[in-house]
């Protein structure tokens, strides 16, 4: 075991050597691991964590929320019981169709909609950082993004062509 010194003196943290391992490297791991959990406080120190945890608890507390998720689940749950026989279902448009309804009416409350802008805001600033450690590893690292309707194209998996080798791509 080795100690290593945190940014605050009084704290320690014991990190494990592995046989065969130099110092530096298991000094160079707790140093990393370290410097992650730095990150993560500042990630969640951020505008956008406040900003998102305040509308997650009032999106929890809205009552108006609340029942059409009530009334949601049951749409779906009838939508997933017609699904099973795929649009040959005789109800299967209409259920499909009231579940995209609930779900429309849901997107246009006003905590629901700053709920999702704040969720979208903090996704982008974690792609954003994840992009940033990538590429001061190497620029040909992927990393992948939540976002359904990617941004850049060229790219392993966007459809484009790209310069992986592998072939399969665009």
């Amino acid at each position: 075991m080795q100690t290593i010194q945190t940014s605050d003196p009084s704290e320690l943290v014991w990190v494990p050597s592995y046989e065969g391992e130099s110092d530096t490297s298991s000094l160079d791991m707790g140093q990393l691991i370290l410097s992650a959990y730095e990150i993560g406080d500042m990630v969640n120190q951020s505008a956008e964590v406040a900003e998102y945890a305040y509308w997650k608890t009032i999106v929890e507390q809205d009552e108006e929320v609340r029942q059409l998720m009530k009334k949601f689940a049951k749409a779906k749950d009838i939508f997933v019981d017609c699904e099973r026989f795929g649009r040959f279902h005789p109800d299967f448009n209409e259920a499909k169709a009231k579940v995209q309804a609930i779900e429309l009416e849901l997107s246009e409350l006003d905590c629901v909609s700053r709920f999702k802008a704040a969720e979208q805001a903090v996704d982008e600033m974690l792609h954003d950082i994840a992009k940033q450690i990538a590429g001061s590893v190497s620029e040909s690292i992927k990393v992948p993004s939540n976002d359904p309707l990617p941004k850049g194209g060229g790219s392993c998996g966007s459809g484009g062509s790209c310069s992986c080798g592998s072939g399969g791509c665009g």
